[in-house]
């Protein structure tokens, strides 16, 4: 019965309010098109579920330690790197570890700050809507950048707009102070987010691993601090 009980559970989760005008207008055009042929209802009903399922926000329990990064977004590991950060983000123009978690139409939209610290600054950058997997994309791509100044570190955090994707939703203005798996924003319908950390990271994940927003621990910039604690936000 627990079993059942857990499993029922993560199946109903809530769903974000950004996503209701967006299940309405699927039940809206299902039940207009009904009059033209039943089937065409159901459709969108299945649509309207899919959308339900996108806008989902399920609890997260976040590995609390001073330098742990978690993942700001569920997906997969698509790129670790060393670059140059974007100039928008103000960061040293020299060479930082770069981390992209690449999100499909399936996963969790919702993004939750890697580290505990407080937001320095926030730029948006309008752009194009290229694959968000191409390495480019975090040049030419609609995006909206985060700073954050965490326990002497100072992390970028960058949510891209991918091709389907057509809207950076954010919940936190600079000055904000943040703890390490609060949410502070989403992405509309498949993106990529991009952590930069210092160069001597502990990279702590590879690529092509799923990666969960709050909860996957993507480097360590303090390893010899004391094993790491949880807190379910």
């Amino acid at each position: 019965m627990t079993d059942i009980y857990e499993s029922v559970r993560r199946l109903f989760v809530p769903i974000r309010p950004e996503g209701y005008p967006f299940i309405a207008i699927a039940l809206g055009i299902g039940m207009a098109l009904s009059f033209l042929w039943v089937p065409l209802f159901w459709i969108f009903v299945l649509v309207a579920l899919w959308v339900c399922y996108f806008f989902r926000d399920p609890p997260r329990v976040t590995p609390i330690r001073d330098g742990l990064v978690v993942s700001p977004a569920d997906g997969r590991v698509s790129m670790i790197t060393t670059i140059l950060p974007p100039p928008e983000t103000g960061l040293a123009p020299t060479p930082l570890v770069r981390v992209s978690v690449f999100m499909n139409v399936f996963d969790c939209h919702v993004n939750r700050s890697p580290v505990a610290g407080r937001i320095a600054r926030i730029v948006y950058t309008p752009g194009l809507f290229l694959n968000a997997e191409l390495d480019k994309a975090s040049e030419d791509n609609e995006r909206n950048a985060l700073v954050i100044e965490s326990g002497g570190h100072t992390i970028g955090v960058v949510q891209i707009a991918g091709l389907v994707a057509r809207r950076i939703v954010g919940w936190v203005t600079a000055g904000d102070p943040l703890v390490a798996g609060q949410r502070f924003g989403l992405i509309r319908f498949g993106s990529r987010v991009d952590v930069y950390l210092p160069p001597d990271a502990q990279i702590l994940v590879g690529i092509g691993q799923k990666a969960i927003a709050g909860e996957t621990v993507l480097a360590d910039l303090a390893p010899s601090v004391a094993p790491r604690q949880f807190v379910k936000a």
